[in-house]
């Protein structure tokens, strides 16, 4: 354990403990709320709740724990991951379910970067060592397109056009009932969940997040919808059509109905990020790729449309 005392600077005056703090010392929000959870964080002497708000000028004392080891990168192949695209800078994949993008913590089964390695594509060494060349990511329960970077002009290219919106990203999604209107724009801060910290939720003062979205097919019971992000949070189209009492069908941690699923045996998510544009990072030039829908989600479609 090691203990850092600092005053908070201005610039976090007013903000949330656990944003202000992953802000000023590079942790992530889930390991400052367990921090302050268990007394870690201290503001002028007093313990300071992940939701309390920080005052510029106060004393924070904050109790770090000792850091993990770094996760190990394991080169095993991984099955159903294609590669759509590949050459000295860049390398586009399509992400099958139940894949993470990089190994983490807690986290058991393939990732996409292990996969890279085991089929001998060398990537940016750019990045924390257990997710480098990764300049953006996908949840292992959503499948579709993805890009890792090779070079290191690749990853710094990357990770500034996604950071600045230039990406085009497109996802198609099955979304319960019928969104009204048909097409619009969903403009709803996320933030994590003030109960449940695996999950997110639409959150006043969370980080600014848009999503458009447009009707594309009808059914009894559901709607797929062709959607755009604006910003990319995590889980952001899954908590916003939420937010909509519209989830995305087969999502029951953000309450699709079950029935549902289990008709169109769903054991995840409707959820496909379906395109995916950018300027490539060695000449600028448009380049833009397409993942076609993996069986599960396709099967679930002729399901509806069978009985449409």
């Amino acid at each position: 354990m090691s203990v850092r005392m600092l005053p908070v600077p201005d610039g976090l005056d007013g903000m949330r403990v656990d944003a202000g703090l992953a802000k000023l010392l590079g942790l992530s929000r889930t390991v400052v709320a367990e921090l302050a959870a268990t007394g870690g964080v201290l503001i002028d002497g007093r313990p300071a709740g992940k939701s309390d708000r920080l005052a510029a000028g106060g004393l924070l004392e904050v109790t770090l724990p000792e850091p993990d080891a770094p996760v190990e990168v394991v080169a095993e192949p991984v099955e159903g991951m294609r590669v759509l695209y590949d050459d000295d800078d860049i390398v586009v994949v399509d992400k099958p379910v139940g894949v993470a993008v990089h190994p983490s913590p807690g986290w058991a089964g393939p990732t996409v970067v292990g996969g890279l390695a085991a089929a001998g594509l060398r990537i940016s060494t750019s990045g924390a060592a257990e997710r480098q060349g990764v300049v953006h990511r996908l949840d292992a329960g959503t499948t579709g397109v993805m890009v890792v970077a090779k070079s290191e002009h690749a990853y710094t290219v990357l990770k500034r056009a996604f950071k600045e919106r230039t990406v085009d990203k497109g996802y198609h999604a099955l979304v319960q009932g019928h969104p009204d209107p048909t097409r619009g724009t969903i403009d709803a801060p996320i933030d994590r969940h003030p109960r449940h910290d695996y999950k997110f939720a639409v959150v006043a003062g969370g980080r600014p997040s848009i999503t458009h979205y447009e009707v594309i097919e009808a059914f009894r019971a559901a709607s797929l919808v062709d959607i755009k992000l604006e910003t990319g949070r995590t889980h952001q189209i899954r908590v916003h059509f939420a937010a909509l009492r519209h989830p995305c069908v087969g999502d029951l941690t953000y309450g699709a109905d079950p029935v549902l699923a289990r008709k169109l045996s769903l054991t995840r998510q409707w959820l496909h990020a379906r395109t995916l544009g950018f300027a490539h990072p060695a000449d600028g030039r448009w380049v833009e790729f397409t993942s076609e829908y993996p069986a599960d989600l396709a099967a679930a479609l002729e399901v509806l449309r069978a009985e449409s």
